[in-house]
This record gives structure tokens, C-alpha cells and sequence, in this order.
């Protein structure tokens, strides 16, 4: 399987849209490229585009470990950017 650049590229325009999603403020933005990657490889698996079943089972896992990853560091920054207004609110209360 050879990605190339554009590949390259692609994975990490979606890496970026997920890291996008996952700051919003609810969550649940996050879930959409997780689901929807899941639902695709089942699919491609369904089709016969997928050969194996061991194949589908670590391209899961795999994507789905990146995918929670930049989930997961949205949220922390998303959770420490409001730590920082909250920082800046109250030391202009006390001014």
C-alpha cells in the first residue's frame, strides 16, 4: 500500500479535521469521523474490498487509536485554553 504524498497529506488533513471536531464545545463532535470511519471499513469489508478479516480488525484499530488520540488532545486543550480565560476573568475581577 503505497501513500505517496497526496496520502500522506490526506491523512493528515482528516487527523487535523478530528483535532477541529473535538474542540468544539460538545463532545459529540469528535464521534463523527470515529463512526464514520468505522462504518466505511465495514463497508469496504461487506464489498469484499477488504480481503482478510485480520486486515479490517488492525486498520481499526489503528485508525481508530489516531482518531481517539487527537480526540482525546482537543479536549485537554480545549479544557486548558478555558482554564486560561478563567485565569484571565478573575484576575481582571480583582483589578
Amino acid at each position: 500500500m503505497d501513500f505517496g504524498f497526496y496520502g500522506v497529506f490526506m491523512f493528515a488533513s482528516v487527523l487535523a479535521v478530528q483535532f477541529f471536531f473535538s474542540t468544539r464545545n460538545h463532545a459529540y463532535w469528535g464521534a463523527i469521523l470515529p463512526v464514520a470511519y468505522i462504518v466505511m471499513l465495514t463497508w469496504l469489508l461487506l464489498s469484499n474490498r477488504l480481503e482478510s478479516t485480520i486486515g479490517y480488525v488492525l486498520y481499526l484499530m489503528l485508525g481508530l487509536f489516531f482518531l481517539v488520540a487527537e480526540w482525546k488532545a482537543g479536549r485537554k486543550y480545549l479544557q486548558e485554553k478555558r482554564k486560561k480565560e478563567l485565569a484571565q476573568i478573575k484576575t481582571r475581577d480583582m483589578k
